[in-house]
């Protein structure tokens, strides 16, 4: 299907959603990539994958842009050639990119028990304290995708996201909050925004 949903973040960043449901031979059809990303999807072993990375050049198109005007940088993060910033994820049937002026990082998580499993790992469990299951299972993914998010914009080796990264107490409803980021010695804000779509939940951090 085409775009799926445009969501605007704030003034200078804009969210772009790609619901897959075309098979990978039209992706194949619709899209000309750079040598670099041709050999990328060559060699994924999931088409799921493969699909996922796809839309999010469909994604690109949809803007006017190309695989040609995407690159990555020594620590995996993607640039756009015109200098805007943007971010990326991918999560079973959807893709996503958020575009903006400034530092940006995305994540999109489908809502599921593993990650309420493995929250000890890498949060504060105090604060599901008093949710019903679901409730924790959704803040425990929100709070997940602002530790990924932040880490996408910082993309610095070491970051540790239940020793480095901290978000400020929120409630589901309120769909936005701040988190910080302190290490090397260093102390940074981020302004969250975070939303459902479906069975998933997006998460955008933002540098202040």
């Amino acid at each position: 299907m085409p775009l799926y949903k445009e969501v605007i973040l704030n003034d200078s960043a804009t969210l772009y959603l790609w619901k897959i449901t075309e098979d990978l031979e039209w992706f194949k059809g619709a899209l000309k990539l750079n040598s670099s990303s041709q050999k990328r999807v060559d060699s994924m072993k999931s088409e799921s994958h493969q699909k996922g990375f796809l839309a999010v050049r469909m994604l690109l198109q949809h803007l006017d842009y190309s695989d040609f005007d995407l690159f990555y940088d020594s620590h995996g993060k993607p640039h756009l050639k015109d200098g805007k910033c943007i971010s990326i994820s991918h999560s079973h049937e959807f893709s996503a990119i958020a575009v903006s002026s400034n530092g940006i990082g995305i994540d999109l998580e489908l809502v599921k028990e593993k990650t309420l499993k493995i929250a000890s790992r890498f949060m504060d469990v105090s604060h599901l304290d008093n949710l019903s299951e679901i409730e924790m299972m959704k803040k425990a993914t929100v709070i997940w995708g602002i530790k990924e998010s932040i880490f996408k914009i910082k993309s610095l080796e070491g970051i540790s996201f239940p020793n480095h990264i901290f978000e400020n107490e929120f409630n589901l409803e309120d769909k936005k909050t701040i988190a910080q980021l302190r290490f090397n010695s260093q102390i940074e804000d981020f302004k969250i925004v975070f939303n459902s779509l479906e069975d998933y939940i997006y998460v955008c951090a933002f540098e202040n």
